[in-house]
């Protein structure tokens, strides 16, 4: 549960989605000029013009992605993978989260300029539209996640955490499992927070619905600024949470058997070929 403000972070979270989550990395990422589209769509109707002014702003910024931050990724890749090579320690993993939180935030600031030029070009019913997705957003997230107990919170975590191990090592043994268990069930439920962060951010956004003068700047430091409005006890719990977690994943990799060695890094050779090749294409 990671999407905190909508429409703000549509670009990045589906980029990020397609390139880290799916096998077939080039064959979705050659497809983002019409995929993004889509993806907004969701949130508002764009009429023709619309739509030829989100083309003509993704064509750079998938340039820029293609060009300049994809060989980041091949770097960080390629750092990852040689720590493989020496103990995993949670300073291993809060390192490399911490560049995968820098390739995120250059996104997020470069995509802004796009959003906001199609912000300023909605009509009052079409900026209307997009906050009624966004409040019926809010009440299905809501519904979904807080009538849960601490029993479901927990088991659903896990099974969440359990997938994504098992996706880059293969199954885990049974020690693994019970590890990854006492892990989860130390950590603190942050679903409340994250629900009611998301429906403050919704509010403020919506004082700027009028667009009055000055707008696009106050909701560039709104999405920028956001970790300022975290209560403390909020930020407290999120960070327990990464270090639980980072130190988990550490001892988890650090652990991994040989045939789970090979795996994760014939995932991660996978990936940076893939890489490679869309960046080559941006020279093509």
């Amino acid at each position: 549960m990671t999407d905190r403000f909508g429409l703000r972070r549509c670009v990045i979270a589906l980029l990020l989605l397609l390139l880290v989550g799916c096998s077939s990395t080039t064959f979705f990422y050659n497809r983002l000029d019409h995929l993004l589209p889509w993806y907004i769509e969701r949130y508002v109707d764009l009429d023709r013009s619309q739509r030829q002014l989100l083309d003509a702003q993704l064509a750079p910024l998938l340039t820029w992605h293609r060009r300049e931050e994809l060989p980041r990724y091949v770097a960080l890749l390629d750092e990852f993978r040689a720590a493989l090579d020496q103990p995993v320690t949670t300073a291993t993993l809060q390192y490399f989260s911490e560049g995968m939180e820098d390739a995120w935030e250059r996104l997020r600031d470069r995509s802004m300029d796009e959003l906001l030029a199609l912000g300023s070009d909605l009509s009052d019913e079409q900026v209307q539209e997009f906050f009624t997705y966004l409040d019926r957003r809010q009440d299905k997230l809501e519904d979904k996640y807080l009538p849960r107990d601490d029993e479901e919170f927990y088991d659903d975590t896990l099974d969440e955490m359990r997938d994504f191990a098992e996706d880059y090592l293969g199954r885990l043994s049974r020690q693994q499992r019970q590890d990854l268990e006492q892990a989860v069930r130390s950590l603190h439920r942050t679903d409340r927070d994250w629900l009611a962060e998301r429906a403050q951010s919704i509010a403020l956004l919506r004082i700027e619905q009028s667009r009055s003068a000055g707008w696009q700047e106050r909701v560039r430091i709104m999405v920028r600024d956001w970790e300022s409005r975290v209560p403390e006890a909020t930020q407290q719990r999120y960070d327990h949470n990464s270090a639980v977690m980072h130190e988990a994943l550490a001892a988890l990799i650090d652990g991994r058997s040989e045939k789970q060695d090979r795996r994760l890094r014939r995932r991660l050779d996978s990936l940076r070929e893939d890489f490679e090749q869309l960046i080559a294409q941006a020279t093509d």
